[in-house]
Order: C-alpha cells, then structure tokens, then sequence
C-alpha cells in the first residue's frame, strides 16, 4: 500500500498553501485520481480534499450576460441547470455525452479538465511512458494507435486528452480562473492544456500547487446558443471516450454564416480549436459544400501517429456533420441520446429542421 497524507483545507489559499509541497495532488471527486492510485500509475504523498471549500460549487450568472462556474460543481448539476444549458446548449450535450449517469453525479468540472489520458500504455505501468516516466520512451508509438493522436503529437507522445467538456468550451473561449501562492491569474481554455513537443509530462499551463477554481464562458458565447451542437464518435453509445468528437457553433443570417466556432476532440493532447476552418466559413453559405471545406482545413495539419490514418477520415466527418446539424438548429428539446451520431433527427425534436 502506498501510504499519503490526507489534508482538508478549508479555504482556497489553505488548499494552495498545501499543494505546494512535493508530491502532492488535489482531491475532487476522485474519479480518475483514484483509479490511478488504484493502478499505481500515481503515488501522490500528500491529498489535498478540495470538496468542502465555500464557493466552489456554484453556478452564477454574471452581469454581462456570462457564466461563471465553480470548479467544484458536479458535471450532472452543470449539465441539467436549465439557464446554463439554455445558453451554452453544446457544452450540457458534451457533459451528458461524458462517461456514464453515476460517473456525471460525482465528477466535477475542474476534476474534468484535468483527468489524465486513457492511453493503454499510461496506464501499464510495464509499458514504456514518457508522461508516467519522463526519458522512458513511448510504447504507444509502434503498438495499438487507434485511439491515438493525429493532431499536435510528438516522437515522445502520442496520446490524446479524453475529455467531452472541453471540446465545446475552447471553441466557445472559455476561461479557466486559477489561484497560486502568486494570487490569481486567468487562461483560455483552449491553451491550457499543453501539446506533447518534448516534455509530454506536463500537461497543463498549471504551476506546482496551482488550483482551478472556477471556469468562465464569456457573454459572446451565449450568442451561439440557437446554432449549436457537439458530436462524438465513440465505440459504444454508452460510456466510451471519443474517438473523434466535434462541437460547432454558428451565427447565421440570411442563409449565410457570419461566425463560426469549431473545436474537435479525440485528436491531440488538447480540444484542438479549428481557426483556419472557422475563417473560411465567414461570409459562407451554410451548406454541405462550405462544411466540406471546412471540415477538409480542420484536418490539413493531421498526420497519422500509427496505425491510424482512418481517424483523419473520421474526424473530418464529424467535423462536417456537427456543422450540419448546428445550421439545423440547436434542439428545443435534449436528444435522447445527446451527442450521439446514431440518435434520430425527432430525438431532439429540432427546432430549425
């Protein structure tokens, strides 16, 4: 048994005060940390509880027209609060798209961001794992690729980011509020977690000690909300990481798109945000023959890590479909199954179709 101290603070600069120490790791939910634990992937030396820290679980309207959301708020009550969900519809599909009914009960918000790759080789504490052991080398490169990178990856790693939530986030700008020993500080979503390169260790832009403390989506993004979908891919409807996965947002008028938001997951180490694809569709019709385009400059830059060439396919597809289905319309009413690519048009009882 790996043997830890386990620390409740009761304040966010008591909790940092207490990350700030070798070897140790903040405690949410658990529902990956533990997991790992379990496996001996991770052998933290100290757990710092962050569950009972006042104002981390709330979800406030702001002023502007904006959300601001604790990190502490479980993923089920983000995804099912009917004001969030009515502004930011793609990001509560993502949510209830994610893991399964019991995992959304638990988890929370900055849990998600910051849950550890499924790579296989991660987890096989006999494979070699430049993140797991930095200079170990990387097992995956050569083995079973699948559900590896096709975007942003390196000779050192190859694994993807796992997460459903921040797909829609980082293309809708969301923020990450963090606090250190320095005081607080902000960083987009979208380049918070870090690409491989040659030091696939770290991450996220997050400092020894750091604390996410609340997510932001700005007003702006609430103006998306009528054209607005997230898609994903996965090998089985229930309970399955992505494959590929995409979230689009659209503003339309008279036919044609005057901005557009793209963001895919399952293809790198972070939300990979498509601005190329999102500038060629200004000013465009909103057909299939703009989203082809598209969905064909969201993958210019992807190359296969393996044996996965197919996913580049994939991804441009469902890059293309998420399109489609977001000039649509964003649903009056939640799909039945949200963010699958197998639900029926009439399970989401579409408003725009």
């Amino acid at each position: 048994m790996n043997r830890f101290e386990y620390v409740r603070p009761a304040t966010i600069a008591e909790a940092v005060a207490a990350a700030g120490a070798p070897g140790a790791a903040y405690l949410g939910a658990g529902t990956n940390l533990v997991d790992l634990m379990k496996l001996g992937v991770l052998r933290p030396q100290r757990l710092v509880d962050v569950r009972r820290i006042a104002g981390l679980d709330r979800i406030e309207a702001l002023a502007d027209g904006g959300m601001r959301i604790g990190a502490a708020v479980r993923n089920a009550d983000l995804a099912q609060d009917a004001d969030f969900a009515g502004r930011f519809p793609a990001v509560a599909e993502a949510l209830l798209a994610g893991a399964s009914a019991q995992i959304r009960n638990a988890a929370t918000v900055g849990g998600n961001l910051m849950q550890r790759t499924r790579c296989a080789y991660f987890h096989d504490l006999a494979s070699a794992c430049n993140k797991r052991a930095p200079g170990s080398g990387c097992a995956a490169r050569g083995g079973e690729t699948r559900q590896h990178a096709v975007l942003g990856w390196s000779a050192h790693c190859i694994a993807t980011h796992p997460s459903d939530f921040c797909v829609p986030l980082a293309a809708l700008d969301a923020v990450v509020e963090i606090a250190g020993s320095g005081g607080m500080r902000e960083a987009p979503l979208a380049e918070f977690h870090c690409l491989p390169g040659d030091q696939p260790a770290r991450e996220s832009m997050l400092a020894p000690g750091e604390l996410i403390v609340a997510l932001r989506l700005p007003a702006a993004a609430a103006g998306f909300a009528a054209h607005a979908r997230y898609l994903k891919l996965r090998e089985r409807t229930s309970f399955a990481f992505a494959v590929v996965s995409a979230a689009a947002a659209l503003r339309l008028a008279d036919g044609r798109v005057t901005e557009a938001r793209i963001a895919l997951g399952g293809v790198a180490a972070r939300p990979w945000r498509a601005r190329a694809a999102e500038a060629l569709l200004a000013g465009a019709a909103a057909d299939d023959a703009a989203f082809r385009r598209a969905a064909d400059a969201a993958l210019t830059e992807a190359r296969p890590s393996g044996d996965n060439a197919a996913k580049i396919e994939l991804a441009r597809r469902i890059v293309r479909r998420a399109l489609l289905l977001a000039a649509s319309g964003t649903p009056a009413r939640r799909p039945a199954l949200p963010a699958s690519p197998f639900a029926a048009p009439e399970d989401g009882d579409a408003a725009h179709v």
